[in-house]
Order: structure tokens, then sequence, then C-alpha cells
């Protein structure tokens, strides 16, 4: 059975860091990339960074450059977001998501992936 799922939320002061997991089932290792989102209250979900599953592209927002990585471990169907230097406007539910299938559209348009983890949460106080 398909499935995502997250871990490493928390709650943390501004300037702090957390490291999110998110962990897949084989199918979903079989496609094309693995993406990190996040929705605050009240707002839209959001592409905060993608990762190719078959080589080192990445793509970030612009709001999170240099201080989010991505990363995979394919041997261990996993994708990590190591969130460094973190801000109050972080604070969300942060979503992994695979896009098993497409081949056009934004790498952080969520629309374009196909499975969703259930979220874990990350709270940044100032």
């Amino acid at each position: 059975q398909v499935h995502l799922v997250e871990s490493g939320g928390g709650s943390v002061q501004a300037g702090g860091s957390l490291r999110l997991s998110c962990a897949g089932s084989r199918e979903i290792w079989s496609g094309r990339l693995m993406g990190w989102f996040r929705q605050a209250p009240g707002k839209e979900r959001e592409g905060v960074a993608a990762t190719a599953i078959l080589n080192d592209n990445t793509d970030y927002a612009d709001s999170v450059k240099g201080r989010f990585t991505i990363s995979r471990d394919n041997a261990a169907n996993t994708v990590y977001l190591q969130m460094n230097s973190l801000k109050p406007e972080a604070t969300a539910m942060y979503f992994c998501a695979a896009d098993v299938d497409s081949y056009s559209g934004p790498w952080l348009w969520p629309g374009r992936y196909d499975y969703w983890g259930q979220g874990t949460q990350v709270t940044v106080s100032s």
C-alpha cells in the first residue's frame, strides 16, 4: 500500500533548527520527484523544496533558499528537510509529497504531486 509518513516536527525558537523526515513506500520511490510543502492556517499550501529521485537536482522556494536543505536516502526510501535559521513565519503544517508520473509543471506546484503524507507540525516562536 502506498504511504508517506512524516516525522520530526516540533516547537523551536526563532533561529533554531529542525530536521523533518519522510519515509515512503517502495512504489513511490520509483517515481520522479519528492517535495516538501507547508500550509499555515488560513493560507494556501505552498511548495518549500523538491528533489529529483534519480539525480541531484533540487528546487527551493525563494523564502527558504540558503537556510533549508532537501536530501534523500534512496536505499531507505526517505527524504529529509533540514531547516536552519527558522523564522516565526515558518510556522505551519509540513507535508511531504511524491510525484510518480507527472512530466510537466513546476516542481513546487502542489498539483503536480500524486501522494501526500499526513503532515507534521512545525511551530517557531519569536
